[in-house]
């Protein structure tokens, strides 16, 4: 690979952004990462990466044009991953979650206007996979979109942010002539690099105390370690084949047998009781992406890694 390319990745200091920012410091490029406050402490272990010298951090809000205009100039490509992260009820999700999201994924496609050679939208499975007509025994793949009226309906209200902007990305792109693909990531689990828990991280410490909190109350868990994420979004940015969407999930589980699996692994936590073993579940695939070469850990390495992560920062205690 040739030295010295500058990327840019949006929402630099969260789960998934740290662990791009630093498979590509790795790799030898130069990364523009947007954050809020370059100089918050949550920010703070994305200048202890190694080959920090080659990054930049740019005070930036996606809902502000000109700061993403500023990180983005000069960079080759863009990894689009700030995104509002909204699984509970929210109060007004039109301000909270749906504009935010839209609005400013239009403004880094309009941002990279010149100069950039590939975009990737990191969207989510939320995309696919609420879709009840859909059969059980097929497996949803990237030609299943999830139905709007049955999310709006229910007031999955991430969902929706999700597919309005994956939905508006598209268009955007193919209509300016932007080289877009999307990746969608299932439930991102994974050791932390930041000190603080986010969302999905949260829910997953809840389960293991006992409590179960949306997503952790649905009957099937679709899983992706966030280190495989971060391959993945490498890899089609670099694959010149990579065209259009691709699934991003490891595992699809029954909650209940993913219960059973942590206790087998972690006997002295408190397990929610689950009475779901008989509902059936759709599988998840990312056939598409392991044809480019996609790979990812056991589904016990990922645990571990994810459990003993939460216990050495102290989120989380053995009972």
């Amino acid at each position: 690979m040739e030295e010295n390319r500058k990327v840019c990745v949006t929402g630099a200091g969260g789960f998934v952004a740290s662990w791009l920012v630093k498979l590509l410091l790795s790799k030898g490029f130069i990364v523009h990462g947007t954050v809020r406050d370059p100089d918050n402490p949550k920010n703070a272990h994305l200048r202890k990466l190694e080959h920090a010298e080659n990054l930049r951090l740019f005070k930036a809000d996606v809902l502000d044009y000109e700061s993403l205009s500023a990180a983005i100039a000069g960079c080759e490509g863009v990894f689009h991953v700030a995104s509002p992260v909204v699984l509970e009820a929210c109060h007004d999700p039109q301000v909270e979650l749906i504009q935010p999201t839209v609005d400013g994924t239009i403004n880094v496609l309009k941002a990279c206007s010149e100069g950039v050679r590939r975009v990737v939208l990191v969207s989510s499975c939320a995309t696919a996979v609420a879709n009840p007509a859909w059969p059980f025994d097929k497996i949803m793949d990237e030609n299943c979109y999830s139905d709007k009226v049955f999310c709006e309906e229910r007031e999955y209200w991430y969902f929706i942010s999700k597919i309005l902007s994956e939905e508006r990305a598209v268009e955007y792109c193919k209509s300016n002539g932007l080289d877009l693909v999307v990746v969608c990531p299932s439930l991102v689990v994974g050791p932390l690099l930041q000190q603080t828990v986010n969302q999905t991280s949260e829910h997953l410490i809840e389960f293991l105390k006992g409590r179960r909190k949306l997503p952790m109350t649905l009957h099937v868990q679709h899983l992706v370690d966030a280190r495989d994420v971060s391959d993945a979004l490498l890899l089609v940015y670099e694959s010149p084949e990579a065209r259009g969407r691709y699934i991003c999930n490891s595992f699809s589980i029954a909650t209940w047998e993913f219960c059973d699996k942590l206790r087998k692994l972690y006997p002295n936590f408190s397990y929610p009781k689950l009475n779901d073993k008989e509902k059936p579940y759709h599988i998840l695939g990312s056939e598409k992406l392991m044809q480019l070469g996609w790979k990812q850990m056991p589904f016990e390495k990922s645990i571990r890694d994810t459990v003993e992560d939460f216990l050495s920062k102290g989120f989380l205690t053995h009972n």
